[in-house]
């Protein structure tokens, strides 16, 4: 279960505990308890102010169990046996509850505060999901602000049949009050969001004092935004950090090879990596926001530009570098996002596991899409590759071990027209030869999209000019079209996106920025 290394840790973690904890296991049989009780006795012998108490409490599961402070519940639930990614959950859960300071942006914190209705959500997660782990804490920091709100992580793989019943095909899966709220590929910006839509009265209102002049505001928290604001900080700048999520796609990424100097890691330990680096300047960081709007300043009148941030907040700045990467491109089909999460994926890493024993594909033969095969291969009864082009794009090596593999057929030359669906499932893809103009369908239960990325850009429209593909145009210095506005990273019109491209792209455009506040200001 817990080996001694990781005891050792909790022991250290743990040490400035103010609050005494306790993690309330509901009674009764199952299959799983004995395996939960001996992770949680091992859990909670790291320190005197851990106690596991197993009561009635007429909770979901015996294999349920909550934390309570001060002999009240506080609103955080886990259902199953938080190990894998979602151990970090239970224990940033158990910190923060005892009075560790959580590091959410105090606006968004006073946002949380504000809601008036009582707010039950429902996480449901693989505990092989990467994505899933940021949904699950951020529910649990907003529980731990707000009484009207709980957090409830349910463990899928341990409740089939509620699984079932819900027609849940893909994590994380997200329900509020028992409808549900979000799910497929979501974070927890996505999240803010849709709480700002419902609760429009949460945004505004709030006495905190404005930032100060900035002199370069990053949009954007991946490799790029990251290098970006590293290198403005070691400048002596004030400098702000805007991003739905630190990490960017990178987090998405499961293993990395091509970092130089780094030999092999992982999505999630790189961002961990850049963030505990970033952590080492001053720089405001408003995570889980987004850019509005901007309003460009004037290089004439030395009038700043202004950004108009989701929160209601806005920032008035000298220069700008805009690193806010791409996303995964849709299909455009019938059937698509009406199926996202219930059929439709595009992260074969976290929403492979539900697929286990069933027939799935895989749209685009680049390297992503062969990956995502391989990878599907081992965990679903076979996997059909659907290549618009005649030919597949990926790697010859990738290309060989695909053509060699028994569970994965490559269909080339085909366009997909739609996702058909039966009873809030995915049943069939429908999709077009080519060659021959025929339409024909294929029985499948998951379609796992990876036709490449979109630039996140659609909030510039107005303020730089881009390209067709929405691109951010750039010089040489990272300089747009707009004096003072800069860009860095998959956003713009550099080749090869790539994490070490994005990263001296980034570094590039915090120096092109300093050089122009020095001469400009």
């Amino acid at each position: 279960m817990l080996s001694n290394d990781i005891l050792n840790a909790l022991k250290t973690y743990t040490q400035n505990m103010t609050n005494k904890v306790a993690l309330v296991l509901q009674t009764g049989e199952h299959e799983k308890r004995a395996e939960l009780v001996k992770f949680l006795t091992q859990l909670t012998s790291v320190s005197d102010n851990l106690t596991l108490i197993e009561r009635d409490e007429n909770l979901r599961s015996p294999i349920t169990f909550y934390l309570e402070v001060d002999e009240k519940n506080n609103g955080i639930h886990f259902s199953g046996i938080p190990s894998g990614h979602e151990f970090n959950s239970l224990v940033l859960a158990i910190l923060h509850a005892s009075g560790t300071e959580h590091k959410l942006d105090k606006t968004l914190s006073n946002m949380v505060k504000k809601i008036k209705e009582p707010l039950h959500f429902e996480v449901f997660i693989s505990l092989s999901c990467h994505n899933c782990p940021d949904v699950v804490q951020s529910l649990n920091q907003f529980a731990l602000l707000n009484e009207n709100i709980s957090s409830e992580m349910i463990d899928g793989g341990l409740f089939q049949e509620l699984v079932s019943e819900r027609n849940i095909q893909g994590v994380p899966s997200v329900y509020l009050n028992g409808e549900l709220f979000a799910n497929g590929k979501i974070d927890t910006a996505q999240l803010v969001d849709k709480l700002i839509q419902r609760f429009p009265y949460i945004v505004g209102g709030d006495d905190t004092e404005a930032l100060p002049l900035q002199d370069v505001t990053i949009i954007g928290g991946g490799p790029a935004g990251i290098a970006s604001a590293i290198y403005a900080a070691r400048k002596g700048l004030n400098v702000t950090m805007i991003a739905d999520r630190i990490g960017g796609q990178v987090k998405d990424t499961v293993g990395i090879e091509n970092l130089i100097s780094v030999p092999k890691t992982t999505g999630s330990e790189l961002t961990g990596n850049m963030q505990a680096h970033l952590s080492d300047y001053e720089v405001t960081i408003k995570e889980f926001l987004r850019v509005d709007k901007i309003e460009k300043g004037n290089e004439s009148t030395k009038s700043p530009h202004k950004l108009h941030l989701s929160s209601g907040e806005i920032i008035e700045t000298k220069t700008i570098i805009v690193a806010t990467g791409a996303k995964w491109r849709e299909l455009g089909v019938p059937g698509e996002k009406e199926n996202v999460g219930s059929g439709v994926a595009y992260c074969p890493h976290c929403d492979g596991p539900f697929f286990k024993g069933k027939d799935v594909a895989v749209v685009g033969g680049g390297n992503s899409g062969i990956e995502a095969a391989l990878d599907l291969a081992g965990m679903v009864n076979h996997v059909t590759v659907f290549e618009f082009l005649p030919s597949l794009k990926a790697d010859q090596v990738l290309v060989e071990k695909a053509e060699a593999h028994e569970k994965i057929t490559i269909i080339k030359n085909v366009a997909t027209k739609e996702v058909i669906a039966e009873n809030g499932k995915v049943s069939a893809i429908a999709y077009e030869d080519r060659v021959t103009g025929e339409i024909k369908q294929k029985a499948l239960s998951g379609i796992f999209v990876q036709i490449g990325l979109l630039p996140n850009s659609d909030f510039l429209n107005g303020v730089v000019e881009r390209t067709q593909y929405g691109e951010v145009i750039i010089d040489e210095k990272c300089q747009t079209t707009e004096p003072g506005i800069f860009a860095a990273g998959d956003v713009t019109t550099v080749p090869y996106k790539q994490i070490v491209i994005a990263m001296g792209e980034g570094s590039k455009a915090s120096l092109s920025a300093f050089d122009y506040i020095i001469r400009e200001s």
